[in-house]
């Protein structure tokens, strides 16, 4: 199990290692000059050279990427281009606000989802279930930042009960949460729906009607047990949908998370900020993944064995 770990946490590195080069590259290849973010167009060509040196932009690009990679290593993402200040301090307050309302999001999808898809597949074919993949197929279909805006229409402005933006009260949270909940929960409540149909169809489970269990021993000991790895691996990558969904919200209701920090740097070309963000999500990502590997592992050891 030990040897499974460190296999995982060193393909986890290498991931992570190959995601920033990709990140770093696309970014430094895209048309337009970085200085424009520093000065405006008017200024000298020769201010412009000495900015541009003074950031490092006229060294070859895999200097600039060790440059940039041997301050990742060290803690240091580098320094903003429109504020000049070090991402690092401004990056642990908006991860905070960023994980506050994933974190919740992501409870509140698993504690709705895995009884909603649970209960559809016990009642598979009767009007409850319909509902729920009407709802779920709906509701795919509706993307996040669509629904959080409904939700401000009415109740920030039709009903005024709930702040239409801000973080300073739990109140504000109140709404953001909701459209990422409603927005994700469609895709874990069919999958746990499907997980357990198929855990229904097995033998074991037709051998213990046979014994005479009752229908709640059946679904607890039996059912949900098994079932119960594919919905681990389901809630571990849910989380960076939620993020990527948390990316609009945040703009949508004025959080100062991560997202809307990052989205910000995009339209101002604030390349330093930008790749400290993409970089944070794909950790998150990839930990993630880690976490539901080792977890299915000490579960069903058949993964261990045959991977």
């Amino acid at each position: 199990m030990k040897g499974y770990i460190a296999r995982k946490i060193g393909i986890g590195f290498l991931q992570i290692f190959v995601v920033s080069i990709a990140i770093f590259c696309v970014l430094h290849v895209l048309p337009g000059d970085p200085v424009d973010a520093l000065v405006s167009e008017k200024v000298p060509q020769e201010r412009r050279e000495e900015l541009r040196e003074e950031w490092g932009f006229n060294k070859p690009l895999p200097e600039q990427y060790l440059d940039w990679a041997k301050g990742v290593v060290s803690g240091d993402l580098g320094k903003s281009l429109k504020t000049g200040l070090k991402i690092s301090d401004s990056m642990a307050m908006r991860v905070a606000y960023s994980l506050r309302l994933c974190g919740i999001a992501l409870i509140l999808q698993v504690l709705i989802s895995i009884p909603l898809g649970s209960l559809a597949a016990w009642k598979r074919d009767s009007i409850f279930d319909k509902i729920v993949m009407q709802y779920s197929l709906i509701t795919s279909a509706i993307p996040t930042f669509w629904i959080g805006m409904l939700l401000i229409l009415l109740f920030g402005v039709k009903l005024n009960l709930l702040p239409a933006s801000g973080y300073t009260s739990w109140k504000h949270y109140i709404m953001p949460i909701m459209a990422i909940v409603l927005g994700g929960l469609s895709m874990n409540t069919r999958l746990i729906r499907s997980e357990v149909i198929g855990a229904m169809n097995e033998r074991y489970v037709q051998t213990a009607y046979a014994k005479g269990l009752s229908e709640n021993k059946i679904l607890f000991s039996h059912v949900l047990r098994n079932a119960v790895i594919v919905i681990i691996v389901n809630v571990f990558l849910s989380l960076p949908w939620i993020i990527a969904g948390s990316v609009v919200v945040e703009n949508i209701f004025a959080i100062p998370g991560m997202g809307a920090w990052m989205t910000n740097a995009v339209i101002n070309r604030d390349i330093p900020v930008v790749q400290a963000c993409v970089l944070i999500i794909s950790i998150l990502t990839v930990f993630a993944n880690i976490c539901s590997d080792i977890l299915v592992a000490v579960m069903d050891p058949r993964a261990r064995i045959a991977e």
